[in-house]
């Protein structure tokens, strides 16, 4: 579906809604007006209605009125929103973002496979073993002295070894003390789409992510 399309149907939708709102806002207004002439046609002429019964009676609706008028404007700025974060997700396409997993990346240009991490403080030793599809320890790589924040490494699989489904573990300490590590992964971006208002990744690896968790894009 071609962004054009998507841009087009979500506009005339919210046209459409939008001036369904209008109208009903205008018609609850008419009969608020017409119940409050009939109401005072018919009060009666030893207790009649004061001002303030008056003004409280108008305040009533204009609050109403103003309620729908900023419940439509929210509406037409959530389908720009929508249509701008599509625009956004297609130029994604084709580009590698990195997020929040453990799947080993194969890079076919340089023969190496890698990934990254990111440390919630300062680790003088981490370790990244590579597990094979079946979650076997098949090698380790180990760094030192990296500091809090994102990092990477990369690992030259053996020759006739295949990547599929391979991916990786971390752990980081500082001293004695355990460094919290949270596995990071890149894929490509293959496709684009919308999910209940939320806009999805759909990644070369077969899996999809919400836009909101990429962290990175190169």
């Amino acid at each position: 579906m071609s962004t054009s399309a998507i841009s087009g149907t979500t506009g005339t939708s919210g046209q459409s809604t939008t001036k369904s709102a209008t109208a009903a806002a205008n018609e609850a207004s008419d009969r608020f007006l017409k119940l409050l002439v009939t109401q005072m046609q018919n009060q009666d002429p030893l207790n009649p209605m004061d001002n303030a019964q008056v003004t409280s009676q108008m305040a009533q609706i204009n609050t109403v009125t103003g309620i729908d008028k900023l419940n439509n404007t929210v509406s037409s700025l959530g389908s720009s929103l929508a249509q701008m974060q599509m625009l956004q997700g297609a130029g994604l396409v084709g580009r590698a973002v990195l997020l929040e997993g453990n799947d080993l990346a194969y890079n076919a240009e340089t023969g190496k496979a890698g990934g990254g991490y990111e440390l919630a403080a300062n680790a003088g030793k981490v370790q990244i073993e590579i597990l094979n599809a079946a979650g076997a320890v098949v090698d380790t790589v180990t760094q030192t002295n990296k500091g809090a924040g994102r990092q990477g490494f990369e690992w030259t699989p053996p020759e006739g070894m295949s990547t599929n489904g391979m991916r990786f573990k971390v752990t980081a300490a500082s001293g004695n003390t355990a460094v919290t590590a949270t596995p990071l992964t890149s894929a490509l971006v293959q496709a684009v789409n919308t999910t209940n208002g939320t806009l999805t990744l759909e990644l070369s690896n077969g899996s999809s992510t919400a836009y909101s968790q990429v962290k990175a894009v190169s």
